[in-house]
């Protein structure tokens, strides 16, 4: 069956030109002249494309695009524009058009963008499947992915859980460090004991001793009572040290004594106390890099190091982010009562494409975001964050290179500034030394372009 494609252009040149084109490259066309003529076919009919100009009399591009998502949500919406109407059709987009094409455009331009929605118009019938199978799959322990990275992971997780091995997962923030965790405790013959979790980032380095081998009486200043630390409240159980290097050097000896010698003795105490206690380590930071700086043993590195999980980032199994996105909708659409919630191909687009520096946790974010924002069922590009509109998934190629030449570089480098700063966390040393520019160019430049 042909796909059907709406023109709905004022210019007769204009649109019987594109008529012409679409209609010789194997595409239905229908065709209409004004807004008025648009919005009564949009009414009565369906399409799977409807290409229409921004200014047309009697309704405008803006009013037919809000019409369309009313009454066929699934057809997608291309706004013809002059260029110095860019900035109103890249608004569009947000409120849910596929894209935008600036005026004059070329015939290859206009079939490009077309063939592009209708890729993205088969990946969303994909995610329909996806959406039936990922039903089936209730993940592994928590964790979703098909992609080899992760079913590496899955298999290294599965053969380590049933050993007493202590166990360094590795990864950037947002890759679900914490989860693999979960999943060796729950998968070990400790499942039935303490699972206890630590932050090493989020405790006072004068509590840090207490909190871990506990406290006698007296031991300090407010030390009224006698307190167990960590291991004993995990004794046959499983403790979990997340950002493990953090953790302060002093410590790290102590530490490493009781994974050695399997007991403890509090703080103002004499008697060493047993513990039987599984560790599981965690690190966003290289380690390796860290033991340079002399800030982390290296003889505790090789020691918690015995079977090391490295997760790779979302970038690295963009495979995975349809699954991803399908868990996410359905997690949050029953969380906020919005059941049977449907993705535009406009915002699926943006959602696949962004390089996600936060990974897992910054899809997860953005999907939660857009299914709270969403209305009438619909998932667009308004209710994702801003961030995942720039140059590379909103302005086509086509309109980018358009631009004034100027315009163009200060574009780029800003948002090449933005992704170095992201990367980074916000760390400016970083970032400027990522970038190949000093600490002053970078904030010259921070303070040129409005970057905070």
């Amino acid at each position: 069956m042909k796909n059907r494609i709406l023109i709905i252009e004022d210019e007769p040149s204009m649109r019987l030109g594109m008529s012409h084109l679409l209609s010789a490259s194997g595409y239905e066309v229908k065709v209409c002249e004004d807004g008025a003529e648009g919005m009564a076919v949009i009414a009565n009919e369906t399409f799977d494309l409807i290409i229409t100009d921004l200014r047309l009399p009697r309704h405008d591009g803006l009013a037919l695009l809000n019409r369309a998502r009313e009454v066929s949500p699934s057809s997608g919406v291309i706004i013809v524009t002059a260029y110095a109407d860019v900035k109103t059709a890249v608004r569009a987009i947000k409120d849910g058009a596929f894209d935008y094409i600036a005026k004059p455009f070329s015939q290859e331009e206009l079939l490009v963008i077309v063939e592009r929605f209708l890729k993205f118009r088969n990946m969303e019938r994909e995610l329909d499947l996806l959406r039936s199978s990922a039903r089936e799959k209730e993940g592994f322990e928590g964790m979703i992915g098909e992609s080899p990275l992760m079913k590496d992971v899955f298999d290294r997780v599965r053969s380590v859980a049933q050993t007493d091995v202590p166990v360094l997962i590795q990864g950037e923030s947002g890759t679900g460090k914490e989860l693999v965790a979960n999943a060796i405790h729950d998968l070990s013959n400790r499942k039935d004991r303490p699972y206890i979790k630590m932050n090493c980032a989020a405790i006072p380095e004068n509590l840090f001793e207490s909190e871990l081998f506990g406290h006698e009486r007296g031991a300090f200043t407010g030390a009224v009572g006698t307190k167990k630390g960590k291991f004993e409240i995990a004794n046959g159980g499983t403790i979990f040290f997340d950002e493990i290097g953090e953790m302060p050097l002093g410590l790290q000896a102590k530490l490493l004594r009781v994974i050695e010698d399997h007991s403890v003795t509090r703080l103002g105490g004499n008697e060493p106390v047993q513990v039987s206690v599984r560790g599981i380590f965690a690190a966003s930071k290289n380690l390796k890099e860290i033991i340079r700086t002399g800030k982390f043993r290296e003889d505790l590195f090789y020691r918690i190091n015995v079977v090391p999980i490295m997760i790779p980032p979302l970038r690295e199994r963009e495979e995975d982010i349809p699954y991803l996105i399908e868990h996410f909708v359905k997690h949050f659409g029953e969380k906020f009562s919005k059941p049977e919630l449907k993705i535009t191909p406009s915002a699926y687009e943006a959602l696949m494409s962004y390089h996600y520096p936060g990974n897992v946790r910054e899809l997860k974010h953005a999907v939660e975001r857009a299914v709270l924002l969403s209305k009438s069922g619909i998932i667009d590009p308004k209710n994702l964050p801003d961030e995942f509109f720039t140059i590379n998934s909103i302005e086509d190629i086509s309109s980018f290179h358009n631009m004034p030449l100027q315009a163009s570089i200060v574009s780029l480098e800003k948002q090449k500034i933005i992704n170095a700063l992201k990367e980074t966390s916000g760390k400016k040393i970083e970032a400027a030394k990522n970038l190949g520019i000093t600490r002053k160019v970078l904030w010259k430049k921070m303070k040129e372009y409005g970057i905070k």
